[in-house]
């Protein structure tokens, strides 16, 4: 089978298109044929070797030599011990926890991992939520449960979290600002944006606008600057963004929730929840949420794939195509 391998840290011209030994499920495990795959920020981190856990697991190179995590596709086979599902089956999964692997023609997973595709969905479509509608849904109901009627911000709503987080908070009965570049505002107003903000224009956290929650996947004011657009109780939960930004979550965030009926933390995300994907799973099939696909790539094409992510700004989910009909 084909796969795009990574036998070292580097840029994404270490990334090489290479025939390897298809593999075997275990008893617990499922043999799925890819269709598709979608690109995340860790993939990058693993690749580069910056994420803490990529060097903990391998200090010198990488012990997962395909990437990749969130995947679409066909049951092919099944381990013995296997319950849930059976070949011909069509399902999407989180891979993060159970070594990577879907940028690949084949990867075998545990059946814990995945769950079955809505019929409605393309595999392609599918590809984009295991990870992100997850991190969105999460991040949303942080501390406390996201209520009709509140004033939400959405920092960095564009890329691959946030167009779900618009459309969940959107689905809550939230009034919803969403903040990005110039570029990808018109597709934040379409799915449901109540209003949006360049940041390259304006700075939210001097407006003097108040938020009951800010979901903040882009991190790179600081904590001080986001408290001060928090009302009086409201929430800041950090996704992702610059290690200062994380750094200042981790130390300052607990203190400032100390001091006062403001919350302030870093989202601990729990991949995999079934409680959570069921309900995304409904808001999709009745056509709450709707998946954002900004650019797709062929699986001989993953390099270029990272070259355009690392650039910046992908309005949406990067798929990755492999070499199927991504079609039911």
């Amino acid at each position: 089978m084909k796969a795009i391998i990574c036998t070292k840290y580097g840029s994404p011209d270490v990334l090489q298109l290479k025939d390897i030994e298809k593999p075997t499920p275990k008893d617990n495990e499922v043999l799925i044929k890819a269709y598709a795959a979608s690109l995340n920020v860790e993939d990058l981190d693993f690749l580069r070797g910056r994420a803490w856990s990529a060097r903990f697991l391998g200090p010198l190179k990488p012990k997962y030599k395909v990437l990749g995590f969130d995947i679409a596709g066909r049951v092919e086979a099944v381990g013995t011990n296997v319950k849930q599902f059976h070949p011909g089956d069509e399902i999407f999964g989180n891979l993060f926890d159970y070594g990577f692997g879907a940028f690949a023609e084949f990867v075998c997973a545990p059946e814990k991992a995945l769950t079955l595709k809505p019929v409605s969905l393309s595999f392609e479509e599918a590809a984009t939520i295991p990870s992100r509608a997850i991190i969105a849904l999460q991040g949303l109901r942080n501390k406390r449960r996201i209520q009709s009627g509140q004033k939400v911000l959405i920092n960095g709503a564009g890329g691959g979290v946030g167009p779900f987080a618009v459309q969940i908070a959107k689905y809550f009965g939230a009034e919803v600002t969403g903040v990005d570049n110039s570029k990808k505002l018109d597709m934040l107003r379409s799915i449901g944006a109540d209003h949006v903000i360049d940041y390259t224009q304006e700075d939210f956290t001097k407006k003097g606008q108040h938020y009951d929650l800010i979901l903040d996947i882009a991190g790179y004011h600081s904590i001080f600057d986001y408290r001060r657009a928090l009302s009086s109780s409201g929430i800041y939960s950090l996704v992702g963004g610059s290690r200062f930004t994380i750094f200042q979550a981790l130390l300052l965030g607990p203190l400032i929730s100390l001091a006062g009926s403001r919350k302030m933390s870093l989202m601990a995300w729990k991949p995999n929840n079934k409680e959570d994907l069921d309900f995304i799973k409904e808001l999709i099939e009745s056509g709450k949420l709707v998946p954002v696909i900004g650019r797709r790539y062929p699986l001989d094409e993953v390099a270029e794939a990272f070259r355009y992510f690392e650039e910046g700004h992908p309005q949406g989910k990067i798929v990755i195509t492999v070499g199927h009909n991504n079609r039911t």
